[in-house]
């Protein structure tokens, strides 16, 4: 049986729209011309056009430049699609035409006819009053809308990552305080070290983490600067002369959000910068977490052929063939989204630089690759740290052995008997396979009392010349 359809119209001719759709014939064409990803665009994006169309339809009534029962339809259509309704009438693929037309019509459709009907006119009836680009898109173009929308849209997301990032920061803070008793190796380039705290690991990914949070927060500052109102190419064609400070204010109170103005719209329109900026701090921050997870696959590893210096709590059998094998799935899931969301930045990075003259038209992408990151980042973040980071365990007593076996103790000695002689007494331990006391004391270069304070790796990790130099 075939599908219901009505005719609606735009430019280019007549259109079959499904005929309870509230889209119209652009939104029509733009399903028909881009069946790619087979996904619609991120709610949070169609959540930030809504805004955009309800501050519009406001302002430029308070202007007198739309009639007041339809500006007030078209409020009360956008109020909701911003309370979640309609959400199926968004259906265009992100990947599609250049700079969100078709993105930007959906919207446009879906309100103008929602609006229609709520001033009782059908979706067929020839004289329904709104119109999607007369009305809903007045003072606006895509030129202008889809860029603030990125921006609103990220920043609505600002605090879900902020607080998946300050769960993590809490549960590394926590478990640099229960470790701080551990006294282990510390490694560089693999390779043994001298000694640190466990602890003093935690807190420096603790330290590491909060930066990150830092440099988020300083780039999502940046795209609180908005352009709407350069309308096409920024010189503001076709909005009034106050249209764009009042969008700013009513925009800010819409979505609670201390939003500002670009005090050139031409760059607002043209240049991708922000956007890519508040990108690269997601991925230094996925950068961290990647490594984090990497350090802590690595200290978990074995458990009885790795360093095995901490574990995770078993949360899924490993393996399909060998019995009893748990692995860190936690920090694995945790490098897949890193991986990703280091992808999703190279993809806006290079859409940021293909911005050509007065446009950059791969708007469309930009917007799906951060919000995609933004989408995927805070259950992983929240995910690692409570049930990664806050399930591990110290494994103290491979911690002692470890860090008896480690050559490079040698290093306390320094000051007292030299850089060659110790290298010396580091090489003859290896070899022998015997601790550095156990030389120290064949050769006769230090007493015992003498060779235990200073080979006392506690004091070691707190810096300073070991044997009374701490003046």
């Amino acid at each position: 049986m075939a599908e219901a359809y009505r005719i609606e119209r735009d430019s280019m001719g007549e259109v079959h729209v499904p005929a309870a759709a509230l889209y119209g014939a652009q939104t029509q064409r733009a399903v028909h011309n881009f069946q790619i990803s087979g996904r619609g665009p991120s709610p949070v994006f169609v959540w930030a056009m809504a805004a955009i169309k309800a501050a519009a339809a406001e302002v430029n009534r308070d202007l007198g430049l739309l009639d007041t029962a339809l500006a007030d339809a078209i409020i009360a259509a956008a109020q909701e699609i911003l309370s979640g309704q309609h959400s199926e009438q968004f259906v265009v693929d992100p990947f599609q035409a250049g700079a969100g037309t078709s993105h930007n019509m959906n919207v446009n459709e879906v309100i103008a006819n929602r609006a229609n009907q709520l001033l009782g006119y059908g979706l067929d009836d020839p004289q329904k009053p709104v119109n999607p680009n007369d009305h809903v898109n007045m003072a606006q173009s895509t030129n202008d809308t889809i860029p603030t929308a990125i921006r609103l849209g990220c920043l609505r997301q600002l605090a879900g990552l902020l607080d998946a990032v300050d769960v993590l920061i809490a549960a590394l803070d926590a478990k640099a305080a229960e470790f701080d008793d551990v006294v282990k190796s510390g490694r560089t380039h693999l390779q043994d070290a001298v000694p640190v705290r466990l602890g003093q690991e935690f807190a420096a990914y603790a330290q590491a983490v909060r930066y990150d949070r830092e440099r988020i927060v300083a780039a999502a500052d940046r795209l609180r600067r908005i352009g709407i109102g350069g309308t096409a190419t920024g010189t503001g064609l076709n909005a009034h002369p106050e249209y764009h400070a009042r969008m700013v204010a009513r925009l800010s109170a819409l979505t609670g959000q201390q939003l500002r103005s670009n005090p050139n719209l031409f760059d607002a329109v043209q240049n991708m910068g922000d956007a890519a900026d508040f990108s690269a701090s997601l991925r230094a921050l996925s950068i961290t977490l990647n490594r984090v997870a990497n350090d802590l696959r690595l200290l978990a590893s074995g458990p009885t052929t790795g360093i095995d210096e901490i574990r995770f709590a078993p949360i899924q059998p490993g393996s399909s063939i060998m019995p009893g094998k748990i692995n860190p799935g936690i920090a694995e899931m945790l490098n897949m989204v890193c991986y990703h969301v280091q992808g999703c930045d190279l993809t806006v990075a290079l859409s940021a630089q293909a911005g050509q003259l007065e446009l950059n038209v791969m708007m469309p992408v930009i917007a799906h690759n951060l919000f995609e990151m933004l989408h995927l980042l805070p259950p992983a973040i929240r995910t690692f740290a409570q049930a990664g980071v806050r399930s591990l365990t110290a494994n103290r007593a491979r911690a002692r052995a470890w860090l008896a076996r480690n050559a490079v103790l040698v290093t306390a000695l320094n000051p007292i008997l030299g850089y060659m002689a110790a290298a010396e007494i580091a090489k003859q331990a290896l070899e022998e396979n015997r601790t550095i006391k156990e030389v120290v004391l064949a050769r006769g270069l230090l007493s015992e009392a003498e060779a235990d304070a200073l080979l006392d790796a506690r004091p070691m990790t707190e810096g300073g010349i070991q044997g009374g130099g701490h003046d």
